[in-house]
């Protein structure tokens, strides 16, 4: 799991612009494909739509605790089993699936299947995780299988991680137009299979992918001070799966409490978890 980079580093976009950063081997029709942000939403299709204010749960590590009395579950797709979905949904709830689209990581199934050429700098403090050059023919396709894995296990959407890579320094030279043609291009990929699907942190393309997506999952926007610009779900009675990991919220007692004031007063549906996301400790202010 990733803790949300979410300010926007225009530095490093334009020292790419002026010098490369490496190209990933993309042909001129590759390119042109990466940068295409016409393609507009899929919107036919039966998919999961949750309303904004749904209570979550979300558990990445450690043996799942399917206790907690809430209306979705956010779990790795590769780690859990159908019959582990299937229990969860058997009890009234809906299950999101997590993966990295953005990142290779090293011990998933399927780590081969990436090219070298597709791989870029290591993620910064995340041992045997490394961008990936979301611009890729192959990458996508790998997306793809694993968008089909998410059906074939009967997940009721996916929750894509490492959607922001052009504002970080991914060994890559992504744009921003890039990133939303990916992006867009999960999200119908997604609703294609009847999927549903969130956008993870990503602040800069809220209102450019908000017909695209169905919920946000964020992380850490109390700690920055950016909750404001998740407010167009909101608006849209899409939820906002919000996490927070600060010591302090689990701690203090009246900063938690106004924590949850505010979060709830936006709509939010907001959690305080550990960052290893492993139900250490939880605390809701649903």
């Amino acid at each position: 799991m990733k803790q949300a980079l979410t300010t926007i580093v225009g530095v490093f976009t334009l020292a790419c612009t002026l010098t490369g950063c490496g190209a990933g081997g993309q042909d001129a029709d590759s390119q042109a494909t990466a940068d295409d942000g016409a393609v507009l939403p899929v919107t036919l299709g039966e998919w999961y739509r949750p309303a904004a204010g749904t209570s979550w749960q979300w558990q990445l590590q450690g043996t799942l605790n399917s206790g907690y009395a809430v209306a979705i579950y956010d779990v790795d797709l590769f780690d859990s089993s159908t019959a582990t979905i299937a229990n969860l949904q058997a009890s009234d709830v809906r299950v999101i699936c997590y993966f990295s689209a953005g990142s290779y990581e090293e011990w998933r199934d399927d780590a081969d299947q990436f090219v070298e050429t597709d791989l870029g700098n290591q993620l910064d403090g995340w041992e045997g995780e490394r961008w990936l050059d979301i611009r890729s023919d192959d990458v996508r396709a790998i997306m793809e299988a694993r968008l089909d894995l998410a059906s074939s296990k009967g997940c009721d959407g996916v929750e894509p991680d490492n959607v922001d890579g052009y504002t970080n320094n991914p060994g890559f030279a992504l744009t921003s137009s890039q990133q939303l043609a990916y992006n867009r291009f999960l999200a119908n990929a997604a609703h294609e299979r009847g999927l549903a699907i969130g956008l993870k942190n990503d602040l800069a393309h809220v209102d450019d992918l908000i017909d695209y997506f169905d919920f946000a999952v964020n992380e850490e926007c109390f700690e920055y001070d950016e909750c404001d610009l998740l407010t167009p779900f909101i608006n849209a009675d899409k939820p906002v799966l919000h996490a927070e990991y600060d010591a302090t919220l689990t701690s203090d007692n009246t900063a938690r409490q106004s924590f949850c004031t505010q979060m709830n007063a936006l709509g939010f549906s907001s959690l305080i978890l550990p960052l290893d996301l492993d139900d250490s400790f939880r605390y809701s202010c649903l």
